[in-house]
Order: C-alpha cells, then structure tokens, then sequence
C-alpha cells in the first residue's frame, strides 16, 4: 500500500514537469491541438525567444546575483550568530534567541511598505543591493533557528582541545566546529536557496526598476504582457530554465540532505 501511495505520489509530481518540458519544445497550437503528444520537430526555438525576446536572460543573471549573494551572507551572518548563541553564555542571549524566533512568524506583507520607505530614503529602492539585504533579513532568523541546534549539539571536548592547542575563537571557528556542521549548513542552504529563488512578494514591492527584474518578476510579465496572445511555447520554456537551477542544487546537495537528517536521528 505505501509503495503504491507513494507511486500515485510521484506520478502527480513528475507527470505535470515532464508536461511542461515536452511543451517547451511545441508551438502553441500543438500545445492545444494535442498537449499530450511528443513535438513534430524538437526545436530550441521557444527556448531562444524566452531568452532574448522576453528578457529571460538578464534576469536570469539579476537572480544569481542577488540569490547567490544573499545566500552567502545569510550563511555566513546566521552561521556566526547561531554559534555564539549556542556556544557563548553572556547576558541577553536568550533574549537576543527569542527576538530571532519571533521573526520567523512576522508576516512579509507586513513588512512591505515600512521597507519601501526604508530602502527609497537610503537610495536602494529598486536595486540589486538592496534586494539583498532584504534577502539577508528575512531569511536570517530561520538560519540561525536551525543552526542554533547544530552547534548546540557539537561536543565542547573538540573545542576545548582547540583552545589547548592555541585557537582563538575565529579559528575553533572556522577551522573546527563549522566543518563539523556542514550537514546542517547545507540542509539550510538548500530551504534558503528555494525560498531566495521563487520569492515573489519582495521583488514586485521593492524592486519596481525592470532591469533590475529577477525572474519571477520577468517570468509573470511575459505572462501577463501578451494578454491572450501568450506564446505557450515560450512561456513552457521559461519555466524550465526557472526551475532548472533548483533541481540542480538538489541534486548537488541531496546528500549533505540526508547525511543531516540521519545525523539528527541518531542524535
């Protein structure tokens, strides 16, 4: 029963991809003619036109820009504050934990128009800078809520043999109890990564400049700009090359995915 459940389950999720893939390949009207049928002529047409005519492709090097570059800070930031709050013991450290948890359930909308003001007094409204510090905030307090249990659980035998041996606190750092966390690292930077990449609220309220667009905002332009006369094609062919970076870094880091999960297990 559970093989079969989990057949229906893949089934409805690799069917709707494996749709759009082949789609990408037809012209509109095969899509309506037969949606379900191979492509007369296996063409890279669509995939050109969403590149250039519908400016996929600057947008598509706005978003590694900007996901890339958060990513990194976000890891880097929420690695060092996770560390001291679970390894160090000093006045408002519980405080400073619990003023990180409460921004996970701060609602984002909520958020929009205080940061328009904000970033557009600073000179960063519609700016790849300032849609990643956004970036970095948001996803700062979930970073440090997950790490904080990783280097929680780290033994204090492995640093304490670091101070033994002459290590300061930056090196037992980034020398001894980050590699020892690289499981919980990658697992977070994989949520991060998906949740940078498909943002959509912060981009359309905060980054209004069209060729600072990173691809959700580029892809439902497209959509949205042709009114009834989409090219399905091409739209088809603009969701894959979406889509295509997040399977990659899955498939990258599915093993660090799982070496973390089983760590935790066992722990």
């Amino acid at each position: 029963m559970s093989h079969t459940v989990l057949a229906i389950w893949c089934l409805l999720v690799i069917a709707p991809m494996v749709w759009v893939v082949i789609g990408s390949f037809k012209t509109s009207s095969e899509i309506f003619g037969s949606p379900f049928s191979l492509p007369a002529e296996w063409s890279w047409t669509n995939y050109s036109t969403a590149w250039t005519d519908a400016e996929i492709g600057r947008a598509f090097a706005n978003t590694i820009i900007v996901v890339g570059s958060a990513l990194v800070l976000v890891m880097l930031l929420g690695a060092m504050c996770a560390y001291v709050l679970a390894r160090f013991e000093f006045r408002g450290r519980r405080a400073i934990y619990y003023l990180m948890l409460a921004g996970l359930t701060f609602p984002v909308f909520l958020a929009i128009v205080p940061l328009f003001f904000v970033l557009d007094n600073v000179g960063l409204l519609g700016s790849l800078p300032g849609l990643i510090v956004t970036y970095v905030a948001f996803a700062l307090p979930f970073t440090v809520f997950f790490l904080y249990a990783f280097f929680r659980g780290l033994p204090d035998d492995i640093a304490e043999a670091a101070a033994i041996d002459g290590a300061g606190n930056w090196r037992t750092f980034f020398q001894v109890m980050l590699p020892m966390a690289t499981p919980g690292m990658a697992s977070v930077a994989i949520f991060n990564f998906l949740g940078l990449w498909n943002q959509f609220i912060l981009p359309v309220a905060l980054n209004p400049n069209s060729d600072n667009w990173v691809l959700s905002q580029r892809l439902a332009a497209f959509v949205s700009s042709a009114g009834y006369a989409v090219d399905f094609g091409a739209m088809f062919a603009a969701v894959v090359i979406t889509i295509v970076p997040v399977l990659i870094a899955y498939l990258i880091f599915q093993r660090q995915l799982q070496g973390s999960v089983s760590a935790g297990t066992m722990k």
